[in-house]
């Protein structure tokens, strides 16, 4: 029944986070709530355990976005479809050398989080981030369905309109 609320209330969270008129400083708390929620539920963090497990997570998160904003910043103004050889070369290895860094990041932080959490709590974050990931993945799709079902429905309704004038 608590593993039901959860993750009901992640899905109210993640859902009600979108919406147009939220601004997107308000979804993404939203968002991260959701995140916090369904970690928290999955792990079955003692309140001991998540007073120190979050900082040092968090600080993981952040710093691995980091990594992954290299990658980004790499390929900034580069036409993807006309690359030169050189520059093929030079962003594959600075891609290698980011994964590196990543499974690098990943054994320190998993040695640190194993000092506040189980190892089977653990493999479970790793799980839980995965599940997240992917409903988040999942409602973007559908509200990404959802906008082109109304786009093709006012476009059907605008060309009623102008064939009814006509």
């Amino acid at each position: 029944m608590k593993k039901l609320v959860f993750i009901g209330l992640a899905l109210v969270l993640m859902s009600s986070g979108y919406s147009q008129d939220v601004p997107q400083q308000n979804a993404e708390s939203k968002l991260q709530a959701a995140r916090i929620a369904l970690i928290t539920e999955r792990l079955g963090l003692t309140p001991e355990q998540a007073q120190k497990f979050w900082p040092l997570y968090n600080q993981y998160a952040q710093d691995r976005r980091q990594l992954q904003q290299e990658v980004r910043k790499a390929r900034l103004g580069l036409d993807m479809q006309h690359l030169t050889e050189e520059q093929s070369k030079r962003l594959m290895k600075l891609r290698l050398d980011i994964k590196q860094k990543e499974v690098n990041l990943e054994k320190r932080y998993s040695n640190r989080l194993m000092d506040v959490i189980s190892s089977r709590q653990l493999l479970a974050l790793r799980k839980a981030e995965d599940d997240f990931r992917s409903m988040i993945i999942l409602r973007l799709e559908q509200r990404k369905r959802q906008q082109l079902q109304r786009d093709r429905m006012l476009r059907d309704r605008e060309r009623r309109l102008r064939q009814g004038n006509n």
